[in-house]
């Protein structure tokens, strides 16, 4: 269906929802590479005038990526809750957004409407919104997740203790995590990128890590950042595993990239939950158990964005169908690895900020736990100053964890990310806290403990690696 909007009398036409959606995106370098964006900001304004009159009825109607050939759209169609969307089922884009920065949108009518909420009809509204709206409406929605601590209520800023190491080294881990511990970092999770993805190195660092937070009776979850089919071999021979890593992405094409489906990562859910390693239920009842890694781009760099043809749905629209995948799964955290990818796709700091701002609020709109790693490489037009403004809007924007790298330098993926020193620095300017059982256990006689230990050896002391 073609998509059309006058301004002085001349008839601007958009051949169909995508193109709609591409050309009303904010500027990023991947939807250029792409040759899906907008000519110009005169384009981009129309386009974003063109989208803000259009009904929400539409999305349930014409499909960005066929039904017929994608398991994304597919669990999206199938799964979406009318009841939930009824309330807003009769405005416009436009109004969706005057809506949610109303005082009617609550964080209760937030919360029940998200189910309602189609990705697409997320990324649309984010794309009306300035940086202030993301932020204010983010801000409202609170997505609380439960496993050994509590991630996301009002008021806590978590981190993910990330003591990456290029060799896999235990004791130089080891290091890392006992930097971050006495540093106030790890309640939302203790996470390794491993730089061997086989099934012995995952169970030695689950173990190494396992044995840690036994040790000294540490509230928090472990989880080694390996394929899921890897992790699910560990399973099998008895690695100690908390959260199930994957990361995801927003077509069929695209996970089939990472070497994914839906149906394999319902396997490995399945088999997480009858570890019964998880300490507290969530709301639902149920159990909190992946750790998701998305981020803009990840379609288009494996040509899995529908652009072969033409066309091709935009990097941002299809950062929001990834959550369509995580949301299925109640995951107990998303990360979107911001500016990982890197400068082809978000070429510098100005696109970063506006991405990870974008992420952040159409995840949690759409009912999910949202994290950030706030980060940049080496060869984008981007610096430690972009990061800092970017981790300051986080933290007013409700995010719910952010990472701890040592000196915020990663030194396995040779990127850069946020410190320890970044979360104290946050959590002190908002009045921000640690996850309540981290909190207790910070203030308790086994940290003190931790403190007296002097070097990273003692915490591998009796360990069975």
């Amino acid at each position: 269906m073609v998509y059309s909007h006058t301004v002085r009398g001349i008839t601007h036409s958009f051949a169909d929802l995508r193109t709609l959606l591409a050309k009303a995106s904010p500027q990023r370098s991947g939807d250029e590479l792409a040759g899906i964006a907008a000519s110009g900001s005169e384009e981009r304004a129309i386009a974003q005038m063109t989208l803000a009159e259009l009904p929400l009825r539409t999305f349930l109607n014409e499909a960005v990526v066929p039904y017929e050939s994608d398991d994304v759209t597919r669990l999206i169609v199938d799964t979406h809750d009318a009841e939930a969307f009824a309330p807003v089922s009769g405005l416009s884009v436009g109004e969706l957004r005057d809506w949610l920065l109303s005082d009617e949108a609550t964080p209760i009518r937030l919360a029940s409407l998200a189910p309602g909420l189609t990705p697409e009809m997320a990324a649309a509204v984010s794309k009306l919104m300035r940086a202030q709206d993301l932020i204010y409406v983010a801000r409202k929605i609170s997505v609380v997740t439960r496993f050994r601590t509590t991630v996301g209520l009002p008021g806590r800023l978590a981190t993910r203790l990330q003591p990456n190491h290029p060799t896999d080294d235990t004791l130089g881990i080891a290091a890392s995590i006992l930097d971050g511990l006495l540093l106030g970092s790890g309640d939302a999770v203790i996470g390794i990128n491993p730089v061997s993805d086989n099934p012995q190195t995952v169970t030695t660092l689950l173990r190494m890590l396992d044995h840690i937070r036994q040790r000294y009776a540490i509230p928090t979850q472990s989880c080694v950042l390996a394929h899921i089919t890897t992790q699910m071999q560990a399973m099998k021979a008895g690695a100690p595993l908390d959260l199930l890593f994957q990361s995801i992405a927003g077509t069929e094409a695209a996970n089939k990239s990472f070497g994914i489906t839906l149906d394999l990562l319902a396997e490995g859910h399945a088999m997480a939950r009858e570890l019964r390693r998880g300490g507290i239920e969530n709301e639902c009842g149920g159990e909190n158990l992946y750790y998701f890694e998305t981020g803009q781009g990840s379609a288009l760099s494996a040509n899995a964005h529908l652009g072969s043809g033409g066309g091709g749905v935009d990097q941002q629209t299809l950062e929001a169908r990834a959550y369509a995948v995580a949301r299925h799964f109640q995951p107990f955290l998303v990360n979107t690895v911001v500016g990982f990818i890197g400068p082809e796709y978000l070429y510098d700091g100005k696109q970063i900020q506006r991405a990870g701002l974008e992420d952040h609020f159409c995840g949690k709109l759409l009912g999910l736990p949202m994290g950030c790693d706030i980060c940049y490489t080496n060869h984008a037009e981007a610096d430690q100053d972009d990061m800092d403004a970017l981790l300051t809007m986080l933290g007013a924007a409700g995010v719910n964890y952010i990472m701890g790298v040592p000196g915020a330098d990663d030194i396995m993926l040779n990127y850069q990310s946020t410190s320890f020193h970044d979360a104290l620095y946050l959590r002190r300017l908002l009045g921000l806290r640690h996850a309540p059982e981290f909190e207790a256990w910070l203030a308790g006689d086994t940290y003190c403990e931790l403190k007296r230990i002097g070097q990273p050896s003692a915490l591998l002391l009796g360990g069975a690696l």
